[in-house]
């Protein structure tokens, strides 16, 4: 008989929900180390078998889905909190950055594991959330007179999200300091964003 106040098999759930929850932890370290990293190497960081591992996710591209919404929720919880919608667009672009960098520093080959995993179509429509903050401060910033209105903003937006990720590989290969990157793309993408006189 289940105790009074406590559903039939709320335990069970409870753990599938920890272990989840540890597998989705585990894995986001895995692909940012590692972006081919195996569903064993998953199971061993998370400290589980394989057989708990593949009750919650029957694929190695299903861990790496929900790593993505994961970490796209957090991303998108970061640019919120930046009130990108406040201020002058090219302060409120630079707060962007500085905000957004240091935890896309973290995901290091998580996008390179998506990009080998998924579609590309696939890939984007995750960012898609986060980039639509983008693409309103741009517009704004268009309106306003503070960024270049010669080009699309579907095209700037796709410039941002393609630098930040490829800042991103380069900092996950070595070939960039994660603590200068920031900064580098601040200038850059403002450069990018600057009306032409």
């Amino acid at each position: 008989m289940a105790t009074q106040g406590r559903r039939p098999g709320g335990r069970k759930r409870a753990d599938a929900e920890r272990n989840i929850a540890t597998i989705v932890s585990a894995a986001t370290e895995c692909f940012a180390r590692d972006p081919d990293v195996s569903m064993s190497g998953i199971a061993k960081a998370a400290g589980l078998g394989r057989v708990t591992l593949y009750s919650h996710f029957p694929s190695r591209e299903d861990v790496l889905r929900a790593v993505l919404d994961a970490s796209i929720a957090e991303g998108t919880d970061v640019i919120e909190a930046a009130a990108p919608h406040q201020g002058p667009p090219a302060e409120a672009f630079a707060r962007l950055i500085r905000s957004c960098w240091p935890m896309l520093s973290r995901f290091g080959g998580l996008h390179t594991a998506a990009q080998r995993a998924l579609t590309a179509d696939e890939v984007r429509r995750y960012h898609d959330e986060p980039m639509a903050h983008v693409e309103r401060l741009i517009d704004r910033g268009q309106k306003e007179g503070a960024f270049r209105a010669d080009l699309p903003v579907d095209w700037l937006v796709t410039t941002v999200y393609s630098l930040l990720h490829t800042a991103s590989g380069e900092v996950a290969a070595g070939r960039m300091a994660a603590e200068n990157v920031g900064e580098i793309l601040e200038k850059t993408l403002l450069a990018v964003l600057r009306p032409i006189s």
